[in-house]
């Protein structure tokens, strides 16, 4: 297993080099934990699962997540807890990290 962790970096990017450095190209990623400063997500609209809805979270959120790096390409799910108790999750575009750190763990296939 490799720990891939991101402070004070953009969390997608950063897993993608560092996965790259590493030689990974494909993998499953177990548990991701953190927390950032802002992220993007995305989820499909009722009536068509083969759109899109991107949003946009200038907020701090607590994150937990899983996926996958396929050819090179990572993919993650994410639970983002932000204020009042309330989870937003989806497909994981960004997630910008300055205050805490937020950790990849990869299992290479």
């Amino acid at each position: 297993m490799v720990v891939i962790e991101v402070r004070n970096a953009e969390l997608m990017e950063t897993v993608t080099n560092e996965a790259k450095r590493l030689d990974i190209t494909d993998g499953a990623i177990v548990s991701l934990i953190g927390a950032v400063d802002s992220f993007t997500i995305s989820t499909m609209p009722q009536h068509d699962a083969t759109k899109d809805i991107i949003t946009d979270y200038s907020l701090p959120a607590e994150m937990t997540g899983s996926g996958e790096i396929i050819n090179g390409t990572v993919h993650i799910h994410a639970v983002m807890a932000i204020e009042g108790d309330q989870a937003v999750a989806g497909h994981l575009h960004r997630a910008e990290i300055g205050t805490f750190f937020g950790r990849a763990y990869i299992i290479s296939s």
